[in-house]
């Protein structure tokens, strides 16, 4: 966010943001920043989604879960999105693209608190900005310009407490995939038209767990 002085007060990971209407989803980091400030980071490798409708619905979802009933909406706190991939999908050989939302036939800025920010590791234009991506690509990061990053990534990679970290975060993942494999695999059976009887027995569950999965597609469809 190019601001030196910013300070990061707390930061959640994966963070899991329910939505009963629509589909939920999975933010991979909150940052709540002095000021008052939230931030989303999402790292996001593949190329095969609209990035942007991808981080215009995040936004919604994490807008909509941070702000009170009753809430003023000139209360509802700024936010910004930072999204890094590691291809430049938006195609204008740019590390860094700031999206800002403006009156057409004007040209002039209208500040609604939300910012988007998208970063990539492809295009390498030699500012600080892209210097840090390029430490995402990097096996072995010691870079005096970002001791705080490089510090944490030698910690993970050769710290004994620091591989311990590694092993359950792969663990959790690990458990989290299979999760979801299941429950997709039990979305594309119920879409076949295949009864709970026989999707319970043969993927040893209970009925109640699959009667959750069905409501869940009856709502989102």
């Amino acid at each position: 966010m190019e601001d030196p002085s910013l300070e990061i007060q707390s930061v959640e990971v994966q963070k899991d943001l329910k939505n009963l209407i629509g589909r939920s989803v999975r933010i991979d980091a909150v940052c709540y920043l002095s000021g008052g400030l939230l931030c989303n980071i999402e790292v996001q490798r593949a190329d095969n989604d609209d990035h942007l409708r991808r981080a215009r619905y995040h936004a919604a979802c994490l807008t909509a879960t941070t702000t009170d009933a009753g809430e003023r909406f000139k209360d509802i706190p700024p936010l910004y999105i930072v999204y890094i991939t590691e291809s430049d999908f938006l195609k204008h050989k740019q590390t860094i693209y700031h999206i800002d939302r403006i009156i057409r036939e004007t040209n002039t800025l209208v500040d609604d608190g939300q910012h988007e920010i998208f970063v990539n590791t492809e295009i390498n234009d030699g500012s600080d900005i892209a210097e840090l991506m390029q430490c995402f690509l990097q096996k072995n990061v010691k870079n005096p310009k970002f001791p705080v990053f490089s510090n944490r990534i030698q910690y993970l990679k050769e710290d004994e407490g620091g591989i311990g970290i590694m092993c359950e975060v792969m663990e959790k993942y690990a458990k989290e995939y299979a999760a979801q494999k299941k429950d997709e695999d039990i979305r594309t059976a119920l879409k076949k038209g295949i009864e709970i009887e026989t999707i319970c027995e043969v993927m040893g569950v209970a009925r109640d767990y699959v009667e959750r999965i069905q409501k869940e597609l009856l709502v989102n469809n």
